[in-house]
């Protein structure tokens, strides 16, 4: 953003601002080599869509330094205490010089945003439609600045993915459209969201001024059992693929799961595999049991040779889900995200099992995982699957709570020809003292890096951030 913004609002030539992009010292080497792709990539979504509006016949845009900010102020207090409103839509902004036309266009990382709410798109209208230009300090309020205030004849919003260049066309309505759109999508949820009181723990509790005054997440100090980092890090949240991550390649950790930058290449059997297996057990669970479910003919999104071997995952499952016979009253949750802070590290933990359910007292962590072959005996559980250690961990924390002597921790792996599911006991001291020896040493590395250096190996090939890492690149090339 700050080089679109060098190039679009100060007319700095390409070249130079990818220059000063690198030069800064301020990303690291994977995350500048994204950057400089997603900038011309950008800039080709913008001449695309300019020649377009050409075709049309319609004005062509130049982009808007001021946010479009939409204002409403009060004399006296609500009944939610509040004497003013602000609602901004963040993107890059462009208008015609006549001031008829606004475009805003939303961003993400990799392709287009294929599934934003209708409600997003609306409230986004809405805010190009009727907003002021208007700036805001550090703790302070919108401000009008200097800016066509002439409210636009017409709105479009765009979607574009900054990895791939591709883009969309969202919406292009009048004003009286965009007004319509967001009584009918946006209002609603606007307004649950102002009157929302309810405690949402999770990833976004590291971007919160009031974790500190806040009952939740659970706290618990020393969590992760390692030292803090020697100077102070922005809050973060990690998880145990983040921590497995991470062990494996930190460069690899820090593009894809904290950048969340992707190469688009198309997914392994294994892992499109248990997808569409996570997908038809978490709508099955949703309901109750699957066990009585008949199994589809296909699955979606896997090949006609994928299929039998997913099916046949499925039916192993349903010989013995977890949910059959579970007796009428237990609370069954599907994906539920679960979160405890270390206030030691400031860093907040996420989990999310593939099924958490009541029995008796306690909770039952259920894990389903997918596998082709069976595994190497001679290795521990826990060292195997650090999702399970993590688990004990938060268990042992209380988290989610419940009775703890009738606590348990399951994994079930499924094959085509057969299934196998293990347990493990959150309470068990000695399986305590594995699971924070194990969870110690994946988090003692990630907790004091910065600079993130790429470790290559044969997992490269597989590497969804390799289009970026020149270390990992020159790694395949000389193999």
């Amino acid at each position: 953003m700050t080089a679109l913004d060098a190039i679009e609002l100060n007319c700095a030539d390409v070249t130079a601002a990818l220059t000063a992009m690198r030069k800064s010292g301020k990303l690291h080497a994977g995350h500048a080599s994204w950057a400089e792709s997603a900038v011309l990539c950008y800039l080709r979504a913008r001449e695309t869509t300019e020649a377009e509006r050409r075709a049309l016949g319609r004005p062509e845009t130049r982009a808007v330094r001021a946010q479009w900010t939409e204002i409403r102020g009060r004399e006296t207090s609500d009944r939610r205490g509040a004497t003013r409103y602000e609602r901004t839509a963040w993107g890059r902004r462009y208008e015609s010089a006549d001031g008829t036309e606004r475009e805003l266009w939303l961003l993400s990382v990799n392709s287009v945003k294929e599934d934003r709410p209708a409600a997003e798109i609306a409230e986004a209208a809405a805010v190009a439609a009727a907003g002021i230009p208007a700036q805001a300090g550090f703790q302070d309020i919108y401000r009008p600045v200097p800016g066509s205030t002439r409210r636009p004849d017409r709105i479009r919003i765009i979607g574009v993915g900054c990895g791939s260049g591709d883009h969309a066309v969202l919406a292009d309505w009048d004003f009286a459209e965009a007004q319509r759109q967001f009584e009918l999508h946006a209002k609603p949820v606007l307004g649950r969201v102002v009157e929302g009181d309810r405690l949402n723990p999770g990833s976004s509790c590291t971007r919160c001024e009031g974790l500190v005054g806040c009952e939740l997440p659970r706290r618990v100090p020393g969590l992760l059992g390692v030292p803090g980092p020697r100077r102070p890090r922005k809050r973060r949240s990690v998880s145990a693929t983040d921590l497995r991550t991470h062990a494996r390649c930190p460069a690899q950790f820090h593009l894809t799961r904290v950048l969340h930058l992707s190469s688009g290449k198309a997914e392994s059997e294994a892992i499109r595999r248990g997808r569409a297996v996570d997908h038809w057990l978490n709508e099955q669970h949703g309901e109750g049991g699957c066990r009585d479910v008949p199994l589809p003919d296909a699955l979606p999104r896997l090949s006609e040779d994928e299929q039998q071997a997913a099916l046949s995952m499925l039916a192993q499952h349903q010989r013995a889900c977890p949910l059959d016979g579970l007796r009428t009253g237990e609370t069954v949750r599907v994906q539920e995200r679960l979160s405890a802070y270390d206030p030691e590290l400031d860093v907040v933990l996420i989990a999310d099992p593939d099924l958490l359910y009541t029995r008796s007292g306690g909770w039952i962590w259920h894990e389903t995982k997918t596998a082709a072959h069976r595994p190497w005996e001679g290795q521990e559980l826990m060292a195997a699957h650090p999702q399970l250690a993590f688990a004990v961990l938060m268990m042992s924390a209380g988290v989610p709570g419940g009775d703890p002597r009738r606590s348990l921790i399951e994994l079930e792996v499924l094959y085509e020809d057969g299934a196998r599911c293990e347990e493990v006991d959150p309470g068990d001291p000695d399986t305590q003292a594995a699971a924070r020896r194990i969870i110690a040493g994946l988090a003692g590395p990630w907790a004091v890096d910065e600079t993130y250096a790429p470790a290559t190996g044969d997992h490269c090939s597989g590497c969804e951030a390799a289009a970026h890492c020149a270390a990992g690149r020159s790694y395949l090339e000389a193999r």
